[in-house]
């Protein structure tokens, strides 16, 4: 660590390397409109590397990419990240074994909140790609992807997370109207879960457009 960090900026610069380099790819697909959409990584046990709000996400540099605490609270800098920066960190805080966080608005996941908002959940079925998500393994599951309400009340919206989490397992959840939140071990883990529920919402919104679902197949 440097002298007058409380953090390694090797490992700051790590990390934005990896963010940047994910979310221009992300972008490239349309996930991550204007402004919107934020990012982060675990950097150690007491610190996480996010993105910077109100940057446009398919450009990032490392100066877009800032320090907070396992509270969301700055650190050594007088940067803003995005309000909803305790929806990052209450996940680090909570689980020694995350290690990124990626919240995205792609078309699909923002239809699919508004359209299965009153349900409070999309039930994935049968689907192959049901692997994809860790510790399953098989496609004979189902599982429920959580659509919240949205909120601009942050530590509200982080207590209903947090009634999400107690009854897990969870791999990411909907806001509505808002985006999909999904996080992993790593960059790779996350990415993972986030490309899964993206390709399983997309069959879901065109079965929906066939009067069905999988939960009904």
């Amino acid at each position: 660590m440097s002298a007058s960090l409380p953090y390694d900026p090797q490992r700051l610069a790590a990390c934005a390397d990896e963010i940047a380099t994910n979310v221009r790819e992300l972008a490239e697909r349309g996930w991550t409109p204007a402004t919107s959409s934020n990012f982060s990584e675990r950097m150690d046990a007491a610190h996480v590397a996010i993105t910077v709000s109100g940057r446009d996400k398919g450009r990032l540099t490392r100066d877009d990419i800032m320090v907070v605490d396992l509270q969301g609270r700055p650190v050594a800098t007088d940067r803003r990240s995005s309000a909803e920066t305790l929806l990052h960190t209450q996940l680090y805080a909570r689980f020694a074994d995350v290690g990124c966080v990626l919240h995205t608005h792609s078309i699909n996941q923002t239809v699919a909140s508004r359209l299965y908002a009153r349900d409070g959940a999309i039930r994935l079925a049968g689907y192959e790609l049901l692997k994809a998500f860790s510790g399953n393994t098989t496609h004979e599951a189902a599982i429920d992807l959580p659509v919240l309400p949205n909120s601009q009340d942050m530590p509200e919206l982080a207590a209903r997370v947090e009634s999400l989490l107690d009854a897990g397992p969870l791999w990411g959840y909907l806001i509505d109207g808002h985006g999909l939140y999904a996080w992993g071990r790593d960059m790779a883990d996350a990415r993972r879960h986030l490309e899964a529920f993206e390709f399983l919402l997309a069959c879901e919104l065109e079965l929906r457009r066939f009067g069905t679902s999988s939960a009904s197949l």
